[in-house]
């Protein structure tokens, strides 16, 4: 099968890859991006450690194919931060101890990242629901809520 040249945005750096038509896109972000912070948990879509967002929409990576990046913007966990600075979330996530093993933090991260963006006011239910999709076998999950309440606290004091 012949190789599918792909251009798109990539934490705000345009990229060009060569993919499989079949290769998903999280395949691509590790493989031949070496952008190894999405994680597979599943490859079915259900755990959400391959989250990323595409065009400002939360995906699983593991359901999407390479060859549909063509054209979008995609945000992944590698850019969060700004260079050595760490954003606010990631902070609260450490201050916290919001995190154990790793699996399911990158995908977290984005994952609230983009709530965060829509609703910078989120009640607990709304960030529980949100992050319904993103499974975590280790904190359960009070902590992580903590982290991201008190950031979203955070930010509305700072604008």
């Amino acid at each position: 099968m012949s190789m599918v040249h792909v251009t798109a945005t990539v934490n705000d750096d345009e990229v060009e890859f060569l993919c499989d038509p079949r290769e998903t896109l999280l395949d691509v972000l590790r493989d031949r991006l070496g952008l190894t912070g999405a994680k597979e948990g599943c490859g079915t879509g259900d755990c959400g450690a391959c989250s990323v967002t595409v065009d400002g929409r939360l995906v699983c990576s593991c359901l999407m194919l390479g060859a549909e990046a063509e054209g979008k913007s995609i945000a992944t966990v590698e850019g969060i931060a700004d260079g050595e600075n760490l954003h606010p979330l990631q902070e609260k996530f450490i201050e916290h101890a919001a995190l154990q093993c790793g699996i399911c933090t990158p995908g977290i991260l984005v994952a609230t990242k983009a709530l965060l963006e829509k609703n910078p006011d989120p009640t607990e239910t709304e960030v529980r629901y949100w992050l319904a999709g993103n499974l975590c076998r280790c904190t359960g999950y009070d902590k992580i809520i903590r982290a991201v309440m008190d950031t979203a606290s955070d930010l509305r004091k700072a604008s």
